[in-house]
């Protein structure tokens, strides 16, 4: 006999319940996940793609969702299956709050994806300064280059991003 757990198939019903705890992140449903959570849903439940709750809630914009999430034991390291961070995705997304929020919570300023990609770099990438100034003052180190050598002024650059260009470019000299 093993410690194991036995993995049984869900049913039709379970399954269906699982998309709606997903949709409620999407949606923002805070209230309802908080219930959930109190009630023994894992804080870091994942759906097929590896995105967990507060990936979906944070990738949407949903601060309050994203709170309840941490305050709950939520991971913002926890990366999905494609490697990406919460933090990231904010920053791809343009949202300085929830950036904010995730770096207040425990979410690294240098986390990098599977590639090495930092927050910094997407925010570059995007031309989102607000969120380029904000990590840089928490520390992101902006000559640090991703798997392929890429800095976050080499990713502007490439990306066309001109106003991200300008700022980095003024760190440099």
């Amino acid at each position: 006999m093993s410690d194991q757990p036995t993995s049984e198939p869900l049913n039709d019903d379970a399954i269906a319940f699982a998309e709606q705890v997903f949709d409620c992140a999407r949606q923002g449903d805070a209230v309802v996940l908080e219930r959930l959570l109190k009630q023994g849903l894992p804080a870091n439940l994942c759906n097929h793609k590896g995105d967990s709750l507060l990936m979906l809630a944070s990738y949407h914009g949903h601060v309050e969702a994203v709170r309840v999430l941490l305050q709950q034991g939520a991971d913002p390291q926890m990366a999905n299956n494609n490697g990406q961070l919460p933090i990231a995705g904010a920053a791809f997304k343009g949202d300085l709050a929830m950036v904010q929020l995730l770096a207040e919570q425990g979410a690294g300023i240098e986390a990098a994806s599977a590639d090495d990609r930092t927050a910094l770099m997407m925010a570059a990438m995007f031309n989102r300064t607000a969120i380029v100034d904000y990590l840089l003052a928490q520390g992101a180190d902006p000559n640090r280059a991703d798997a392929k050598g890429m800095t976050a002024l080499g990713a502007a650059q490439a990306m066309g991003a001109q106003d991200t260009m300008k700022q980095l470019q003024a760190l440099a000299g």
